[in-house]
């Protein structure tokens, strides 16, 4: 069977027009109760035998008031972006518009000073392959981009398919397999 990694997007701390990038604000109102919403779903996924989290203080949030206890994992932080960070994608176009379209468009480019797609994708990448390979599963509570870069580096997919991507606060996607060799797993809803 090998290794089962499910991967549960934070709730929101802001409204999605907001976001803001490296953003490291606490749960929203609006977040908290998303969160009681989804419990009665995400609270199973708590039986894991290992659970972790992004060190985030909204990730943090979100797996502890869904009864994980999750370990943070440095690895699972979000993508680095250097002067951006703190900023909206519209304050950052308005000010860097040339950058932002060279950071879009090549994964191997940083204009911000941080980390580049393609290495962000690594070291998500990096974290799944290294992993206990035996039977089991694992929660992984992160920020959507975290989940994204995942699905990217699983599925083999080129980097830009990252920005293809959606993953809205407390989706979730599973992960089958062993290091190296990554399936997406789709859950069929009851009654099917």
């Amino acid at each position: 069977m090998g290794l089962r990694v499910t991967l549960v997007a934070a709730a929101r701390s802001s409204s999605l027009l907001a976001e803001r990038f490296d953003d490291d604000r606490p749960l929203d109102e609006a977040g908290w109760y998303e969160v009681q919403l989804a419990a009665h779903t995400l609270v199973p996924l708590g039986a894991a035998e290992l659970r972790y989290c992004s060190p985030t203080p909204r990730s943090r949030a979100t797996g502890t008031a869904l009864g994980f206890a999750p370990l943070a994992q440095p690895a699972l932080r979000d993508c680095d972006m250097g002067r951006w960070r703190g900023l909206t994608l519209s304050e950052v176009a308005a000010l860097e518009p040339a950058a932002v379209d060279a950071w879009l468009a090549d994964p191997w480019t940083a204009p911000h000073g941080g980390e580049t797609l393609l290495a962000f994708i690594s070291r998500i990448g990096g974290w799944l392959d290294t992993r206990p390979a035996d039977d089991g599963s694992i929660v992984a509570v992160a920020e959507p981009a975290v989940v994204r870069a995942a699905l990217v580096y699983a599925l083999k997919a080129p980097p830009a398919t990252f920005w293809n991507v959606d993953v809205r606060p407390l989706s979730t996607v599973t992960l089958t397999g062993r290091p190296g060799l990554w399936h997406l797993h789709l859950q069929a809803t009851v009654g099917q």
